[in-house]
């Protein structure tokens, strides 16, 4: 079964938004190591107090 496609530019944007990082390289990630960065990212974000929507905060 494949991933959903929806989840993964979801997932690719997310991080692509805050480290600028090519789509070549999210695209050649792992599904595990996305999703470790969009945590990352979102604990960042509490961190920082961020209000924005953060569809990753609850991973």
């Amino acid at each position: 079964m494949a991933y959903p496609v929806a989840d993964l530019y979801g997932e690719m944007a997310f991080i692509a938004a805050h480290f600028h990082w090519s789509s070549e390289t999210l695209l050649t990630m792992e599904h595990g190591e996305r999703r470790r960065w969009c945590r990352e990212i979102s604990r960042i974000n509490r961190m920082l107090g961020a209000s924005a929507d953060d569809p990753f905060a609850g991973l």
